[in-house]
C-alpha cells in the first residue's frame, strides 16, 4: 500500500518531554512499525504499539538535547521485507545523499537567517577533473568563483571534501555567494571535490594525503591561483571528510592554513567500540593516537570544529579538541543541538565558518 494513500494521518505531537508519532493503518496491513533516527541507540527498531481499538500505531519518543530531529518509519507488511517510509502525516522533509527524511523542528529551532536573505549574484561554476597518478583515478568536482573573480585573479580558496554533497544538501555555494555579496567574506573560490573511494581515501589513507598535497592542490593552484602562503587555502569536511582533512594537515603541514571540521570521525578504541566493524577502524585509531599523544605540534593552524550534542562522535571530538588546544592550535569546538546530518552542518556555517574564513583571510 502506498503511504500516500493512508487516511487519517496525524502530525507528530510535541510536548516538553516527548514527541508522539502516529501511523495510520486502516487496512491493518502492517505487522510491525518502528522508528529509525540518529539520536540514540538503537538507530532503527524502536517499536510502535498498535493503538487499542484504533487502526493506527503510536510511539512516545523522549525529547533529547536537540532542536530538530530527522527520522523515518520502518514498516513490515505481511509477506514482504521491511522497508523505510516517510511519515505521511508530516510534510516537512530534510535532504540527504541517501534520500529524504521526515523532520520535526522543535519550538527552539530556527533556520539560519541567511537562507531567507535576498538572492545573491551567482558565481561562475566549472567542472573539475584532476588526474592523480597516486590514486590511479581522476578526482572530479566543481570549481566555483565569486562574481567578479577573473580567471587569473589570485584569491583565497576553500577546498571541500564531499563537496557536491555540501552543495546539494547544505547549500554551501548559496551561503558563500550571500556572504560575499554582504561583504562578510572576500572575493574567493571554492573547490568542491567528489571522493573517488570515500571509505578508503577519507580513512587516513597515506596515498590520498600525498595525492592532495602533491597533485590535487598544485593542480588547483594552476586553475585557481591563490595569494602566497598556506593561509590562502582552507579545508572543510564532515564526518570522514573532516578526518581526512586533519590527516592531510598532519602529514603535509603546508597544505592548508586553517580547517573547518564537522562531526569528525576521529575514532579511538576508548570511545568508539561501536564503530569497530568499520573496515578502516584500526588505521584511523592508529592515526588518532598520533594526534592525541603529543604535548606540542610544530605547525598549528586555526581550526574550528562542530559536532552535534547527541552524536556518538562527540566524545572523540572533545578529546581531539583538547589535544589540539594543548598543542598550540587556535581551536574552537561548537556543540550544536542536532545530530550527524547535512542540515546540522549547514546550520553552523553562520557564524562559525564565516568567522574562521574572515579571520584567516583578513
Amino acid at each position: 500500500m502506498d503511504p500516500a494513500r493512508l487516511s487519517g494521518e496525524r502530525a507528530p505531537e510535541i510536548s516538553d518531554t516527548h514527541v508522539q508519532f502516529e501511523l495510520a493503518d486502516p487496512e491493518r496491513a502492517f505487522e510491525q512499525v518502528s522508528l529509525c533516527q540518529e539520536l540514540m541507540r538503537p538507530r532503527c527498531g524502536i517499536p510502535f504499539e498498535r493503538v487499542p481499538g484504533e487502526d493506527a500505531w503510536q510511539l512516545r519518543f523522549p525529547r533529547l538535547e536537540v532542536d530538530r530531529m530527522e527520522y523515518r518509519f520502518q514498516v513490515a507488511r505481511r509477506g514482504r521485507d521491511q522497508e523505510q517510509i516517510l511519515d505521511p502525516g508530516n510534510p516537512d522533509r530534510a535532504p540527504g545523499p541517501f534520500g529524504e527524511k521526515s523532520v520535526v523542528e522543535f519550538p527552539e529551532y530556527s533556520a539560519p537567517s541567511w537562507l531567507s536573505d535576498e538572492p545573491a549574484p551567482d558565481g561562475a561554476v566549472t567542472e573539475l577533473e584532476i588526474p592523480s597518478r597516486t590514486l590511479r583515478a581522476t578526482v572530479a568536482g566543481v570549481l566555483w568563483a565569486a562574481p567578479g573573480v577573473g580567471e587569473r585573479d589570485a584569491v583565497p580558496l576553500l577546498v571541500a571534501h564531499d563537496g557536491l554533497d555540501y552543495r546539494d544538501y547544505s547549500a554551501l555555494l548559496m551561503f558563500l555567494e550571500r556572504m560575499v555579496a554582504a561583504g562578510r567574506l572576500p572575493k574567493m573560490r571554492a573547490a568542491l571535490l567528489r571522493p573517488v573511494h570515500r571509505h578508503q581515501n577519507y580513512s587516513t589513507s597515506a596515498a590520498y594525503a600525498r595525492a592532495v598535497a602533491h597533485e590535487i592542490l598544485p593542480a588547483l593552484e594552476g586553475l585557481a591561483p591563490t595569494p602566497p602562503g598556506r593561509a590562502a587555502r582552507v579545508g572543510i569536511g564532515a564526518s570522514l571528510g573532516a578526518l581526512a582533512m586533519l590527516h592531510v594537515h598532519r602529514t603535509n603541514a603546508a597544505s592548508f592554513g586553517a580547517l573547518f571540521l564537522q562531526s569528525g570521525s576521529f575514532f579511538r578504541q576508548r570511545f568508539d567500540k561501536i564503530e569497530s566493524g568499520f573496515v578502516r577502524f584500526a588505521r584511523i585509531a592508529r592515526f588518532m593516537g598520533t594526534v592525541l599523544g603529543p604535548a606540542d605540534w610544530p605547525h598549528p593552524i586555526p581550526i574550528t570544529m562542530t559536532c552535534g550534542r547527541v552524536e556518538e562522535n562527540l566524545a572523540n571530538n572533545r578529546a581531539t579538541h583538547a589535544a589540539l588546544n594543548v598543542q598550540g592550535y587556535d581551536v574552537d569546538l561548537i556543540e550544536n543541538p542536532d545530530a550527524h546530518n547535512w542540515v546540522a552542518w549547514r546550520d553552523t556555517f553562520e557564524p562559525h565558518l564565516v568567522d574562521l574564513l574572515a579571520r584567516v583571510w583578513a
